[in-house]
């Protein structure tokens, strides 16, 4: 660290101060800046509860702590976010300085901490993080666990079939014509005693596969129920829009976070689901371009919602007979049939009464 501690008297325990922290996997460094922005201390912790706990007692021992700029408040800096909010501390989520300003000043632990700070006292950083405490978190867990098993199986079902491809004729004969379903339920059930080294192994393993499979099917059912008891449990009214199925839902309550409140507008949400388009004028040139940021989850969730919609929903339909009337591409429908879906949901987030579902399915 290269900061030079101000003096600590007795008089600085009654200033108003800011932390700021730049976080990592093991230490987090964090810097204390007064009110007026003069730069009071910079230490590391680790990454523990008792280092936290440290962070905070250090912190206010040059003040009054209310606020603290974290990087990272989704992934290194969760904890420390959970634990400052619970102990009534304000945190503000902190974006990495941006590179003009990395030329200028240099890249140090140290000075990100105190970029961190000092966004939050000149009200740049303004954003305010996900709890990420509650059903909604949960909800992240297992959807995370489902999303790896639907992969796991995917990649199973392939290799099962790569591996019949080259099978003996006569296994082949007999389980290409199946459906994957049929198919996964014979292979789990082959016999593999035979005298041949080859075919016993090609038995063997694609067994084996559809065993796996099986399981994966067994573990993904069991996730989706927990993950729908969890979005009845926090937001039942998003189930009943046209279009939006658990997954769907899913993607857009753990986008808005635990705390739905943080987003001030329909708009914010749009901006978070990247589908607020953005302004590209230059001179007489005014237009707007497709936003490519924001939480492409949630944009992907919103897509398939549209796309659903155009298929079944008549409204939408008739919606986009209209536009294409007034001569919008069918790109330029579906952008605009986001936009007015997240409108939509923004308002049944932000109206549920959010409660913590209990894990227990039936």
């Amino acid at each position: 660290m290269r900061i030079a501690p101000q003096s600590h008297n007795s008089d600085v325990h009654d200033l108003d101060v800011i932390l700021g922290v730049d976080t990592h996997k093991d230490i987090h460094v964090a810097v204390v800046l007064t009110a007026l922005g003069g730069v009071l201390a910079g230490r590391e912790f680790p990454t523990t509860r008792s280092g936290y706990h440290a962070m905070l007692v250090w912190a206010r021992s040059f003040g009054s702590l209310q606020r603290a700029g974290v990087e990272g408040t989704g992934s290194y800096g969760a904890a420390l976010t959970r634990l400052l909010r619970a102990d009534g501390v304000e945190v503000i989520e902190v974006n990495r300085p941006d590179r003009s300003t990395r030329r200028r000043r240099g890249k140090s632990d140290a000075v990100d901490a105190e970029a961190a700070a000092r966004a939050v006292l000149a009200g740049d950083a303004t954003a305010t993080p996900k709890s990420a405490d509650g059903s909604v978190e949960i909800m992240r867990i297992l959807k995370i666990a489902k999303d790896s098993a639907v992969k796991a199986r995917v990649q199973a079902i392939n290799q099962l079939k790569a591996i019949l491809v080259n099978a003996d004729p006569a296994l082949r004969e007999d389980l290409a014509p199946l459906s994957t379903r049929r198919l996964v339920a014979r292979c789990a059930d082959l016999n593999t005693d035979t005298h041949d080294d080859v075919v016993a192994a090609t038995r063997h393993v694609l067994r084996q596969l559809a065993r796996r499979i099986q399981y994966l099917a067994t573990e993904i059912h069991d996730l989706e129920k927990r993950i729908t008891h969890a979005i009845r449990a926090t937001a039942p009214q998003l189930l009943e829009i046209s279009g939006i199925g658990p997954d769907t839902a899913a993607a857009l309550l753990i986008a808005a976070g635990d705390n739905p409140e943080r987003l001030a507008t329909e708009a914010s949400f749009a901006a978070l689901c990247g589908v607020s388009p953005v302004e590209a004028s230059s001179g007489k040139t005014k237009r707007r371009r497709l936003n490519r940021g924001g939480n492409r989850q949630a944009n992907a969730a919103l897509y398939r919602m549209v796309i659903t919609r155009l298929r079944w929903d008549e409204a939408t339909k008739d919606y986009s007979r209209r536009r294409s009337a007034d001569g919008l591409s069918k790109r330029e429908i579906i952008r605009c049939l986001k936009r007015y879906l997240a409108r939509t949901i923004y308002r049944v987030i932000t109206s549920a009464s959010t409660r913590s579902p209990m894990l227990a399915v039936t």
